[in-house]
């Protein structure tokens, strides 16, 4: 379950969509919007979720790009993919 914060985040700022491109252990390309990321997050036990709170409060606070910090956990995507393939 998401935290309030990060509820409240994503729904207040308009945060334009993107699409990473990582690559899987095998070399594989994997194509991520931005949107899977966020939906990610919403599965993410409490202990977790701080902490990308944290993160997403020091990057609004120095008008920071959100989507750098989205690409940066696209790979954690595609690592939660792999090992459940």
């Amino acid at each position: 379950m998401p935290t309030k914060y990060l509820r409240n985040f994503f729904a207040e700022k308009d945060i334009p969509a993107r699409i990473f491109e990582k690559k899987g252990s095998d070399g594989t390309p994997h194509m991520i919007p931005n949107e899977v990321v966020v939906e990610m997050m919403t599965a993410m036990g409490v202990r977790e979720a701080r902490g990308v709170e944290n993160v997403l409060r020091q990057i609004d606070f120095r008008n920071g790009d959100v989507n750098h910090f989205l690409e940066h956990l696209s790979g954690a995507v595609v690592d939660r993919f792999e090992a459940s393939a």
